[in-house]
């Protein structure tokens, strides 16, 4: 049986990873979308390699009107994974009293408003799936139980979307779908830098096999990578 995932910022890093492993599998359909399909050149060369199972749309996740567009284009569809990948880190190695608050303002918009702006605009097509799995990346700088300094805007975000999607989980709780989020570890991209630990595919790859064994008992669960728990 077809399935199909959906994953935001799927144009490079972690995002395109997902897309490349999803379509490993012949009974996944991936909808990946990013603010700029015109200028997603590796994302549009695995279309021809796709089999007609990827379909790539464009998405801001600020905007509400971006939003609302993709939602209108998949009144019809059904999703059985959404994958809420976009994020941005603005504020790297900003300390105390060099804050930029229009930045940490951005941040904020981007890391936890919008996977709870695509997420309720999607929140019907999900409900069509069998158990629909609704998955954001979070990050272990956003552990409330983790001693860090600086970078006050990305950690924050994403302690606060942690919470906004748990208190979701537990709303969801009476339907037929969960929500989990994920450290996608310290991985090699343009935001984890050249010395990070694992490479785009093996955190992808763990990501993917960690998704595909979720079950409703995992509902509202915060998980590393590679399928262990992570504490808040």
């Amino acid at each position: 049986m077809t399935k199909t995932v959906l994953i935001t910022g799927a144009n490079r890093g972690i995002g395109l990873e997902l897309v490349k492993r999803y379509l490993q599998e012949a009974d996944w359909q991936v909808i990946a979308t990013c603010r700029q399909p015109e200028n997603a050149v590796e994302l549009k060369q695995l279309v021809a390699s796709s089999s007609n199972r990827l379909k790539i749309l464009p998405l801001e996740v600020t905007d509400s009107a971006s939003v609302l567009r993709l939602s209108n284009e998949l009144k019809d569809a059904t999703i059985d994974v959404l994958i809420n990948n976009a994020g941005i880190y603005n504020d790297k190695g900003q300390k105390f009293g060099a804050i930029n608050f229009d930045n940490w303002a951005e941040a904020f918009n981007v890391n936890t408003l919008g996977p709870m702006r695509v997420t309720e605009a999607l929140f019907d097509t999900l409900k069509r799936a069998k158990l629909a799995k609704i998955i954001t990346i979070s990050s272990q700088m956003g552990a409330l139980g983790r001693k860090a300094t600086g970078s006050f805007a990305y950690r924050s975000s994403k302690a606060a979307v942690n919470k906004a999607m748990q208190t979701l989980a537990y709303e969801l709780e009476q339907e037929d779908m969960m929500v989990a989020l994920f450290h996608p570890g310290w991985v090699q991209t343009d935001m984890g830098g050249s010395e990070a630990e694992i490479t785009p595919e093996e955190s992808a790859a763990g990501i993917f096999n960690t998704i595909d064994q979720l079950s409703k008992a995992d509902n509202g669960k915060f998980f590393k990578w590679n399928g262990e728990i992570h504490p808040w």
